[in-house]
């Protein structure tokens, strides 16, 4: 079993945080002699500044995950000032066809990086096994300590209903903490938060038992290039082909370079077929001309746990999103 996060060597100051006065040097030690062969940098759960702005934190199972479904509207965040933080909670270490283990979980968070950069996010990577991720007490206890230490007025993941585990576990560990959050003497080490975030599920195409509702579409059009180049920077997955075991042949710089072309232009139409089924919600919030002409589109299902915000919140909650002004 993987050991949790908070045993990384990257959070020992987080961990003595969490024991109090006493003990935290045997804590700090501890972390270090379990954490030191396969640490990954980064996972340690950061806070923002208390500047005003708002704090969105994005949940996704694998290292290119949160930036697939939110990299195009984090990015928007981003560009307005506000805080966007990235959390994969596997890391992604049997996601290539050709090897795994440490050296492809530390590629796989050297990709996640570079993307951030781009975005304008910060991103951790959880030191769980990629494929394992089960919701368990002590995973939910990592997710809510996650949620509040951002401080986060908006909570984004997966729908429970998904092809991979790992994704439905995610989403079913942030829903577990929808209301722990707001649990005072639930992991009371770590402020709790007064007021409820806006959880949201990012968009699939899942049908059972229940399909995916549209409930705020974004326009990402301004940000498209921007979020292309996020994604071709994990070429681990979408160069090199990922994580289904079959043989390829090795690429020469030519077919590498073939191969950015076609998944850049494969995500396009991803993104563009987003737009498409869901124009009529874009017409609706950005008006008939407007929302005709969006090509490129991330949509968002609002949770039934959490605040459940109301129009005038919503636009609070995503500025971009609307008639031009």
């Amino acid at each position: 079993m993987s050991k949790p996060f908070w045993l990384s060597v990257a959070t020992v100051g987080f961990v003595a945080a969490l024991c109090g006065p006493m003990g935290r040097a045997q804590a700090a030690e501890a972390a270090v002699g379990e954490a030191k062969a396969t640490a990954l940098p980064g996972v340690d759960a950061p806070q923002p500044p208390d500047d005003g702005k708002l704090n969105i934190i994005v949940f996704g199972a694998h290292p290119d995950d949160s930036e697939i479904r939110a990299g195009g509207t984090a990015r928007l965040w981003a560009d307005l000032g506000h805080h966007v933080h990235f959390v994969s909670t596997t890391n992604g270490d049997i996601g290539h066809w050709q090897y795994a283990g440490p050296e492809l979980a530390r590629r796989r968070f050297q990709e996640v990086t570079e993307a951030a950069k781009i975005l304008g996010v910060t991103t951790s990577v959880l030191d769980i096994h990629d494929g394992e991720l089960m919701p368990t007490l002590e995973n939910r206890r990592i997710i809510t300590r996650y949620i509040r230490r951002w401080k986060a007025h908006i909570v984004i993941a997966h729908r429970t209903n998904d092809y991979h585990p790992d994704h439905r576990y995610t989403g079913v560990l942030v829903q577990d903490s929808a209301y722990m959050v707001t649990v005072p003497f639930f992991c009371p080490e770590v402020p709790y938060l007064h007021d409820n975030p806006v959880f949201l599920s990012s968009y699939d195409q899942f049908q059972r038992p229940n399909p995916f509702r549209a409930d705020i579409v974004v326009a990402i059009d301004p940000v498209i290039d921007a979020k292309i180049k996020a994604l071709m920077t994990m070429e681990s997955q979408f160069v090199e082909g990922g994580a289904n075991g079959y043989a390829r042949p090795a690429l020469d710089d030519a077919a590498k370079e073939a191969r950015r072309k076609a998944g850049a232009e494969a995500f396009r139409r991803r993104f563009a077929a987003i737009a498409d089924r869901h124009r009529d919600k874009l017409i609706e919030l950005y008006g008939e001309e407007a929302g005709r002409k969006v090509q490129y589109a991330e949509a968002f299902e609002i949770c039934e746990y959490g605040r459940q915000p109301k129009a005038d919140d919503l636009r609070k909650l995503f500025p971009f999103v609307g008639p031009s002004k």
